[in-house]
Parts: C-alpha cells; sequence; structure tokens
C-alpha cells in the first residue's frame, strides 16, 4: 500500500475503485458537485467553495468532530478534466500531512460507471499517526465511502430513470 520515493521518506499510496450502476454523466455530476458533499459522504460535515471556474475548485472541507472531539478543516484545490472524466485534487493546507494528492478517474463499464481513487501522501513527523497507519485508515475508509456513494447515485439514478439498474 505505500512506497519509499526517497531512502527513509515512506509515501502513501491508497488505489480504490468501485462499479456504480449508473451512466458515467451522472455520476461525474454527482460526484463533482461540491455543494452536496455533506449528503454524499458520510464524513463532511461542511463545503465551502472558496473560489472557482468551470472547472477549478478552491474549497474547505470540515469534517465531523472525531472521536476524540476534534474537528478537522483544511483547504483543497481541485481541477476537473472532463473530456477525460478526470479530476486532480491537493491539499493547499495539507494539516498533519507533508502533502495529500489525489486522483479521481471515471470509465464506462460493464453497464455502469468504474470510479477510481489513487492517493498519494505523506506524514508529518509531529502528526498524530505514521503514513504507515494513515494509509490503513484512508484504504479503508475510501472502500466505506465509496460503498456509501454507490446507494446514493445508484438510487438518484434510479430515481431519475425508472428503467435504471440499481
Amino acid at each position: 500500500m505505500s512506497s519509499t520515493l526517497e531512502p527513509g521518506l515512506t509515501v502513501g499510496h491508497t488505489e480504490n475503485s468501485i462499479l456504480i450502476q449508473a451512466d458515467i454523466d451522472h455520476v461525474w455530476r454527482m460526484t463533482n458537485d461540491l455543494r452536496s458533499w455533506p449528503d454524499l459522504f458520510t464524513e463532511y460535515r461542511t463545503v465551502e467553495v472558496l473560489e472557482s471556474t468551470d472547472t477549478w475548485f478552491r474549497f474547505r472541507l470540515t469534517m465531523h468532530p472525531d472521536e476524540s472531539g476534534r474537528t478537522w478543516s483544511w483547504v483543497s484545490e481541485r481541477t476537473l478534466d472532463p473530456a477525460k472524466h478526470e479530476v486532480r485534487a491537493r491539499r493547499v493546507e495539507p494539516g498533519p500531512f507533508e502533502f495529500m494528492d489525489i486522483h479521481w478517474s471515471y470509465a464506462a463499464e460493464d453497464g455502469g460507471t468504474r470510479m477510481r481513487w489513487v492517493q498519494d501522501f505523506r506524514m508529518r513527523p509531529e502528526a498524530p499517526v505514521d503514513t504507515e497507519t494513515m494509509t490503513r485508515r484512508i484504504d479503508a475508509n475510501s472502500k466505506v465511502q465509496m460503498g456509501i456513494i454507490k446507494e446514493k447515485v445508484e438510487a438518484a439514478a434510479a430515481d431519475t430513470d425508472p428503467g435504471a439498474v440499481g
């Protein structure tokens, strides 16, 4: 799950994907509507779009309080490539991360859409957890969030197209 680019510096790396039984344009639209993310993801309390163009966003994500009551928040940038159905994102305020880069891709597959997330990051030495621990957390949480997104996107697709698979 993680690799080393420089001697002694572990880079966290996760890759997860899920097949969503909905048209690629529907999946793209729903999962890239940042303002709806608090309804789409269970972990985000608020999203505040700070600046945007048609294909680029700078936004603040705020999570629900964690088990110790702490609320995490950070600013990210997200660049959409609708022609390729790809998104590149990075944390501008990385917080406990030295860096966090995310690549989302979407591909039509088996009558649905394969949504894939690739995340690369490294934790700061003073962070509350190390890179290996965070890699396991992000990998597990990505699977959970993707499952929730799949259910919500498929339900919305079925509501708009009664003949849709779901």
